[in-house]
């Protein structure tokens, strides 16, 4: 921090590289790449843990199960702590626990000035209300994070149905209409993508983290009585997986070594005004594995004081995913503009999907932006972290 201020340097930090927009990325600064911070220093029997911000979350998972605990990571494997829980940390049974960093408890951060403090809710108490949703605006450097952990659940089941494209209507009018009897266990969601013939198609899945067969049945009982699935091309409502099958099936649509392009919304609008939009989205898909992303969240229970503060009952998510650069400005474009077609119906953005250098976007309430200003201005008053992108 002292070389970067007198080198007149904005500092940048990544703890796994796994931005879509590449925030950590800057002309003119100093980065700092903190991914080799990765112990992991479990309290079993606390159901506390102490990680760096470079642990990869489904390596955590996998370590915390020889103790039978469990901690909401992020689908996508090689996603690392530190970013992740930053912006707020949607994973597995995010719905059951909140926002991953509702579960952080503490944290250690050097600060702009050079020192390294614990933030937590009785002391720099400011500084931890930040860092749980500032996300790559962050004005400081995690050294660990302090977490709350919870009983494994002891049975991952699945569900799917495929369907042609051109039950795209009723298909998302069934989601939307079923979505607030699903249970929190179960996250609901309906993917755009193509098929191996290249033909667009509708992926409904719905991964259940619970403790039973039986719980199980009971939660994806709603697939086994889907109005829809006679039409279905594929259906097999309840099946029982491990978590790293999960893992696997989300890393078939975010291959490594590609290039990606992304914006996402959250909204309340009713189906019938998000349809047009849907279909526009299909319309213009690019190629595979490129897709669209319809999930379930519901109505949010009250939150805790927090900068996150941006949510809703859906969340919608655009991927371009190309390996060519030639097809760099299509793709970009296809995520940019579908999405901001879609602006009148969006209450917000979620961080971990952002495209705020092209498209700026609400991610904090009115009031949590005024207060993450005034916090930055108390604790970087020169500026010397870069600040969000689309943002000045």
């Amino acid at each position: 921090m002292r070389q970067a201020r007198a080198e007149g340097w904005k500092v940048g930090v990544r703890s796994g590289g796994h931005s879509w927009a590449g925030n950590h990325v800057r002309d003119g600064g100093l980065l700092l790449d903190v991914s080799r911070l990765d112990s992991i220093e479990v309290d079993a029997e606390a159901r506390t843990a102490i990680v760096g911000p470079g642990c990869r979350g489904n390596e955590v998972l996998a370590a915390l199960a020889e103790d039978d605990l469990f901690f909401p990571a992020g689908h996508c494997p090689g996603v690392a702590l530190g970013g992740y829980l930053l912006q707020g940390g949607f994973g597995w049974n995010g719905r059951v626990h909140g926002p991953a960093c509702m579960s952080v408890e503490a944290i250690d951060v050097v600060t702009a000035a050079g020192e390294l403090v614990r933030a937590d809710a009785e002391n720099h108490p400011d500084l931890f209300w930040a860092a749980r949703g500032a996300g790559p605006g962050f004005f400081g450097v995690v050294a660990r994070f302090h977490l709350r952990l919870y009983p494994r659940p002891r049975h991952v089941a699945n569900g799917v149905l495929l369907f042609a494209i051109e039950e795209l209507e009723d298909v998302f009018r069934w989601a939307h209409e079923v979505g607030p009897r699903v249970p929190r266990e179960v996250e609901l969601m309906v993917i755009v993508h193509r098929d191996l013939e290249g033909e667009p198609e509708i992926a409904v899945t719905a991964p259940a983290l619970v403790d039973s067969p039986e719980q199980a049945a009971e939660a994806l009982a709603f697939l086994e009585q889907c109005p829809l699935r006679e039409r279905a091309k594929l259906a097999v409502p309840n099946v029982p997986v491990a978590l790293a099958d999960l893992y696997a099936a989300v890393h078939q649509s975010y291959p490594d070594d590609h290039r990606y392009a992304v914006d996402n919304m959250w909204t309340h609008a009713p189906v019938e005004e998000l349809l047009p939009g849907l279909r526009r989205i299909v319309e213009t898909l690019p190629g595979a594995p490129s897709h669209m992303l319809w999930m379930n969240w519901g109505e949010s229970p009250a939150r805790p004081e927090m900068a996150y503060s941006v949510e809703d009952e859906t969340y919608i998510a655009l991927y371009g995913v190309w390996s060519d650069p030639a097809e760099d400005e299509a793709n970009v474009a296809w995520a940019t503009e579908r999405v901001r077609e879609m602006e009148p119906l969006a209450s917000g953005i979620q961080l971990a999907d952002e495209n705020l250098g092209r498209r700026p976007a609400r991610f904090a309430s009115d009031a949590n932006m005024a207060r993450l200003d005034e916090v930055r201005a108390a604790y970087d008053p020169d500026g010397l972290f870069h600040p969000w992108m689309g943002r000045l």
